[in-house]
C-alpha cells in the first residue's frame, strides 16, 4: 500500500498521531528500504481479563501489522507492579509479582485471538528494567523535571487539593518511557488518557540519541451503556472470554448510535466497506438490527469461532423473537438456613445481579421472572427445598435449586 493508503487505514478512529508528517516519513522510508516499523503498545496486566474496550489498541496494533509492521505487545510485568497513577485521585495498589505473572499469561493466551503470532513479538518489561542499576534510574530520572510532571491534570489535581503522591508515582511515566528506549519503538499506541506517558517516552528518545516516537492515541471505548468507559467494575463490558450467545446477546443491546461507533474502532471492515455501511444504514437500504446482527458475528467469530456465531445468532432469534428458552442454561445450587430467601438475594447469590439493590431495582421494573412469571413484588421469598428457573432482563438464565 502507498503512504496515503497506509495512512487512512492508521487514522481509521484515532483521535491524534503525533506527529502525522513524521510517520509519513517514517512509512515512506519503510517501503524504500523494506525495513518494517516498529510499533509498540504496553499493558499492564492488572486484571485477568480483556474487554472489547482493551482491543481497541489490539485492533490498531493489527492494522500496523496488516501492513507489514512489526508489532509488538510489550507486557508491563515491572510497572504493573508500581501501579499506573493514570486518572487516578489517590496512589494505587500495587500488585504482587505473582499477581502480574498470572494475568501476564492469560494476555499472552487472550492476545491472539486477534494478533498474528507469527508476526507478533511479545516482551516483558522486567527485561530490561529489572537489572537496572539504581545509578542509571537516577541518571533516568535527571531526564525530566517535577515541574513538567505535575502538569499532568491527575497529579495537578491531587497537588492542590493536597492528596499525596508518592514518588514512585513520578517513576511511572519515565518508566514507561524508557521502554520506548529500550525497544527503539518507531510508533506507540495508547488510550487518550495514556498521552502524557506517550510523550515522555518521545522525549527520552530524543535525550537517548534516537530519533522520536510517533504518538498514535485512540479513544477509550464506551461501554454498554453507550456513557461510561467501558469496565469490568461498572458492568458494562463484554470479555473477550465470554461465552457467544452471551457475548452476541450484549452486541445487539448496544444502540444504534453506539454500533457505528463499535464497527470502527473494532471491526475488520476496510475504510471503503465502513463508509458502504453507513451510506446503506442513512439510505434504508440496511436495516440497523441487520447491522448490529453482523458486528455480534463478526466480534463472536473472532473470539470463538464462525460457528459459534452462526448458532449464537440462531440461538438469539429463537430466544428473542420467538420466546424460545436457551438451549444450556447454567444451573447453580444455593444452600440455606431459613424456609424461605429473599428474591433479591437469591439473584445477587446466584450471579444474575452485582447486589441485591440491583435485584430490587429490576423487580420494580419488571425485568425479572420466576418460573417464566413476571415479579413485581420486591419483597418476595422463595422457598426452600425447590427448583426454580430465573430469568433476569433478556439475556440471563439461571436453574436455581435451594
Amino acid at each position: 500500500m502507498t503512504v496515503a493508503e497506509q495512512l487512512a487505514l492508521i487514522r481509521r478512529g484515532a483521535v491524534e498521531i503525533l506527529l502525522e508528517e513524521e510517520l509519513a516519513a517514517k512509512i515512506k522510508r519503510s517501503l524504500e528500504t523494506g525495513q518494517p516499523l516498529r510499533i509498540k503498545a504496553g499493558f499492564d496486566p492488572t486484571a485477568p481479563d480483556l474487554h472489547l474496550g482493551h482491543t481497541v489498541l489490539i485492533q490498531k496494533l493489527k492494522h500496523f501489522q496488516d501492513l507489514g509492521h512489526q508489532v509488538i505487545f510489550l507486557i508491563g510485568d515491572f510497572t504493573g507492579m508500581i501501579g499506573d497513577p493514570t486518572g487516578k485521585s489517590e496512589t494505587r495498589k500495587a500488585l504482587t509479582e505473582a499477581e502480574v505473572a498470572e494475568n501476564a499469561r492469560t494476555y499472552e493466551r487472550q492476545i491472539f485471538k486477534i494478533l498474528d503470532p507469527e508476526r507478533t513479538s511479545v516482551d516483558f518489561n522486567s527485561r530490561w528494567l529489572k537489572p537496572m542499576t539504581a545509578q542509571e534510574l537516577i541518571e533516568l530520572a535527571a531526564k525530566h523535571t517535577v515541574a513538567r510532571m505535575l502538569e499532568r491534570e491527575d497529579f495537578h489535581q491531587r497537588f492542590v487539593n493536597h492528596a499525596p503522591i508518592s514518588i514512585h508515582e513520578f517513576l511511572y511515566p519515565l518508566i514507561q518511557g524508557y521502554d520506548s528506549v529500550a525497544l527503539r519503538a518507531d510508533v506507540e499506541l495508547g488510550g487518550t488518557d495514556q498521552k502524557f506517558n506517550l510523550l515522555v517516552g518521545r522525549e527520552l528518545q530524543r535525550e537517548y540519541g534516537q530519533e522520536p516516537q510517533v504518538v498514535l492515541t485512540m479513544p477509550l471505548l464506551e461501554g454498554l451503556d453507550g456513557v461510561n468507559k467501558m469496565s469490568k467494575s461498572l458492568g458494562n463490558y463484554v470479555g473477550i472470554d465470554e461465552p457467544p450467545q452471551e457475548m452476541f446477546g450484549k452486541i445487539m443491546s448496544i444502540s444504534d448510535e453506539l454500533m457505528l461507533r463499535y464497527y470502527e474502532l473494532l471491526s475488520d471492515l476496510s475504510v471503503a466497506e465502513l463508509e458502504s455501511l453507513k451510506s446503506d444504514l442513512a439510505s434504508g437500504v440496511l436495516h440497523p438490527r441487520s447491522a448490529k446482527e453482523n458486528l455480534a458475528k463478526e466480534i463472536v467469530a473472532r473470539y470463538h469461532s464462525p460457528a459459534a456465531a452462526e448458532e449464537a445468532a440462531r440461538q438469539f432469534a429463537a430466544i428473542f423473537r420467538e420466546g424460545a428458552l436457551p438451549e444450556e442454561i447454567e444451573e447453580v445450587h444455593l444452600t440455606i438456613s431459613e424456609a424461605a430467601v429473599w428474591l433479591p438475594k437469591v439473584l445477587q447469590q446466584a450471579g444474575l445481579t452485582g447486589s441485591t439493590s440491583e435485584g430490587r431495582r429490576l423487580i420494580q421494573q419488571g425485568g425479572v421472572q420466576v418460573d417464566g412469571v413476571k415479579v413485581s413484588d420486591v419483597d418476595l421469598a422463595l422457598a426452600a427445598g425447590k427448583d426454580y428457573l430465573l430469568r433476569v432482563g433478556k439475556r440471563k438464565f439461571k436453574r436455581v435449586h435451594l
